[in-house]
């Protein structure tokens, strides 16, 4: 049993799955989107929101901090500068996780996990519903604008235009 054991092994020695991460949440911040299985997208997601709570910091230390784990320096200049100032306000959960199906080689669950852009938005709560909009009836205007036919005595049609 794994008691006290957090984290997933994922079938790698240590030094390949801190690399992996690493790798991982470096696409995930440099494309802010990426496609993997569920096991890998659940471990990378709080490498990714711990980055960008460094970028929340800005200071000297934090940069270092997350240089040191990036190790790609233009994917560290995009944290600081344009992804972390986008979640000034946001105290957590800068990324989602889309479940997408199986693989089709292995049947392995995959996902997507990308930076959350805006707040989702949410159901209206239940209220009266919105009554249709009902057809506009036709005006007087509408009606003299259709000719209208009569017949003479003699049978033939007479449009009213034409009896004036």
């Amino acid at each position: 049993m794994r008691h006290n054991n957090a984290g997933r092994r994922l079938g790698r020695k240590t030094s390949h799955r801190e690399a992996m991460f690493r790798n991982m949440v470096t696409s995930l911040l440099s494309h802010e989107k990426i496609t993997t299985t569920d096991a890998k997208a659940k471990e990378i997601r709080s490498f990714a929101e711990k980055m960008i709570t460094l970028g929340k910091r800005g200071d000297l230390h934090s940069m270092r901090l997350a240089a040191s784990f990036i190790r790609e320096k233009s994917v560290v200049t995009k944290l600081f500068s344009t992804i972390a100032p986008r979640y000034k306000e946001r105290s957590g959960g800068y990324t989602r996780i889309i479940k997408l199906g199986v693989r089709q080689g292995d049947a392995a669950p995959l996902s997507l996990i990308e930076l959350v852009e805006e707040e989702l938005v949410t159901k209206p709560s239940k209220s009266k519903p919105v009554k249709p909009v009902p057809a506009p009836k036709k005006t007087a205007a509408a009606v003299e604008e259709v000719p209208l036919t009569a017949k003479a005595e003699d049978g033939t049609e007479v449009s009213e235009a034409s009896a004036e």
